[in-house]
């Protein structure tokens, strides 16, 4: 059943997901985190005076409470419209990981920001946007035309580099968090945004060059392309901005916007990863298996 405005709808909701990574990431990097020590009110109100840490902190629940009326709402349309079963099923997950998300950042300020909660409410932000925007792709008009079946003849395969991909990126994004909340330096993950870059340039070039013709896979390649470059512009320019301010007692607003930025870009980074990841398990199909399903999907 075809149903545009759920489609738009979901491209809706990433987008305002997308702004919620922003709000949490600007939490951090303006060290606003403990500027409200209640949850889930803010200094016993719904909306208390909103100026310095208080803003960002109150804004970023604000985003967040947003996020999660939205998300019930595309729940309970996925189930009234969408028969596949597995949709409904993605629906509901989507609803219970953004409670969980809700859950852990309520928990970062109860017990006064313990490391791993906190890395994991930062990570879990970049799955959630991830998941949304995959919700957008299996409601859009392209996935209802169905499978369009290329051949895999890479070495490694595809299909492994789909998988391969965005667990780099999952990973990378870890250790950005563990930095970020002060866990280990930045060496780890100066040293993991190269061998993540290289894995991520890898698969996405050679997607687009061996299949040039396929507008889904040619499409998510170049996009997956686009938004590493950008990360990847963004963390050098967010290091350098913090090595020019070392020492000082506040970050400037040139670094606390890089950072902001590159956090945002990781998670397009990831999203634009999955999203190529679905592509190539979708499309791309073993040798051994590709003139029996190109058989299968013709009779």
């Amino acid at each position: 059943m075809k149903n545009p405005g759920l489609h738009k709808y979901a491209l809706f909701l990433a987008c305002c997901t997308l702004l919620l990574v922003l709000a949490g990431a600007s939490v951090t990097s303006t060290e606003s985190s403990l500027s409200v020590p209640d949850w889930p009110l803010s200094y016993g109100q719904i909306l208390p005076e909103m100026k310095g840490g208080v803003l960002f902190e109150t804004g970023h629940r604000l985003v967040g409470k947003t996020v999660g009326f939205l998300v019930i709402i595309l729940a309970i349309w996925i189930q009234r419209k969408d028969e596949r079963a597995w949709m409904r099923k993605l629906g509901w997950t989507a609803l219970g990981v953004v409670c969980l998300q809700g859950t852990l950042g309520g928990l970062t300020v109860l017990y006064l920001l313990p490391k791993p909660i906190s890395i994991s409410h930062a990570c879990l932000a970049q799955l959630f946007f991830s998941l949304i925007v995959s919700i957008a792709v299996f409601t859009s008009p392209a996935w209802r035309q169905g499978a369009q079946l290329v051949e895999d003849s890479g070495t490694p395969s595809f299909r492994t580099l789909a998988w391969l991909t965005p667990v780099s990126v999952l990973l990378q994004i870890v250790l950005g968090a563990g930095f970020r909340h002060h866990v280990i330096n930045i060496l780890p993950h100066v040293a993991g945004a190269v061998i993540v870059t290289s894995i991520v340039m890898y698969t996405a070039i050679s997607v687009t060059v061996q299949f040039p013709n396929h507008k889904g896979l040619q499409q998510s390649g170049m996009a997956l392309l686009g938004v590493t470059s950008m990360q990847v512009l963004l963390g050098i320019a967010a290091y350098l901005s913090r090595l020019s301010s070392a020492g000082a007692l506040t970050p400037p607003t040139s670094t606390i916007w890089y950072t902001v930025l590159h956090v945002a870009v990781g998670g397009l980074t990831m999203a634009a990863s999955v999203v190529l990841a679905i592509q190539i398990r979708r499309n791309v199909v073993p040798a051994s298996e590709f003139s029996q399903q190109k058989l299968a999907m013709a009779s």
